[in-house]
This record gives C-alpha cells, structure tokens and sequence, in this order.
C-alpha cells in the first residue's frame, strides 16, 4: 500500500462525539507528502480525567480551538480519493462517524483499513498495541497518544503490513 492517509483522533469523554485532536500523515507513492494536526473544541465539552490523564489534553487547551466542521475542511482536501488507516479502526471510524452525525455534516463513506486487525494477521502472537507494532515495524512511537505521532506510527505500520 503506498497512497493513503493514517488517522488518529484523541476524545475528551467516553463520548465519541468529544475529539478534541486529529492527527493526518498523507502518503503518496509510499512517501510522505503532508501532515496535518489541530486540537479541535470537543462535543460535549468537558474532559474525564482518564482521558486526560492518557493524553494529556485539557479544558484548557481546547476552550479556544476550532469546532469539528472548521477543521475538517481543511483536512478534507487533503485525503481526497485515499483510503483511510487507522490502528484500531473501529475507534477511530466511529470518531469520525459520530462526529458527522453531531454536526448535521453528510459521511462520505471513507474506506477504512486497519492496521490492527492487519498486525494481528501478521503476528499472531503477542500484543498488538500502536507503540508495540510500530516498534516492530521499526519506528520508535515517543509521543503515544498525542494524534500526530499515533498517525505516523499507524502510516509506519501500514507502509509494512498493508
């Protein structure tokens, strides 16, 4: 697989409605030809502790950040006609599609892959978490859980098991 583009989101809540990050990393002909990252105002917007312990965003970081919409128009043009990767799809599907519904927007009906369910194929045995799979695909992940360093370790991930 060489055009695609990976994805990761962050939430504030158990809601997959509140992302409150997205990461982009867009592949061309196997290289890498933009990125793109924003915090983004959750819906609703309060933060769990949980969720922020685990990525470290706050109420505070995103009080003045731009609303799902604003920001997809500027990610939008730049995944035109690529499949969608993301490790563990079925969260960050649901993310995207939860969104669209909260704010009235028209899905596209992205395709989706997944590196997760790929790696499992792959390497039965074993854990399978994004730090784990990318550092056996020889990328080293130091910033697990912030959206941009997840996409590239999930497009790292993709150049070799997709």
């Amino acid at each position: 697989m060489k055009d695609f583009a990976a994805i990761d989101f962050e939430t504030a809540n158990a809601e997959r409605t509140s992302v409150c990050s997205v990461g982009i990393v867009v592949y061309r002909d196997g290289k890498k030809v933009d990125e793109f990252y924003s915090l983004i105002k959750p819906e609703p917007e309060y933060y769990t502790y949980w969720c922020s312990r685990v990525h470290g965003i706050t109420l505070n970081d995103t009080a003045n950040a731009p609303i799902f919409p604003n920001v997809w128009r500027k990610i939008e043009p730049k995944i035109q006609g690529l499949p969608l990767v993301a490790h563990n799809k079925a969260f960050d599907e649901s993310c995207l599609k939860a969104v669209f519904r909260c704010y009235q927007m028209d899905y596209p009906d992205y395709p989706f892959l997944c590196t997760l369910v790929q790696s499992r194929k792959v390497w039965p045995q074993g854990r399978h978490t994004l730090d784990i799979i990318a550092e056996r695909c020889g990328f080293s992940l130091n910033h697990h859980h912030h959206a941009l360093a997840d996409a590239e370790a999930c497009a790292a991930i993709a150049l070799q098991i997709l």
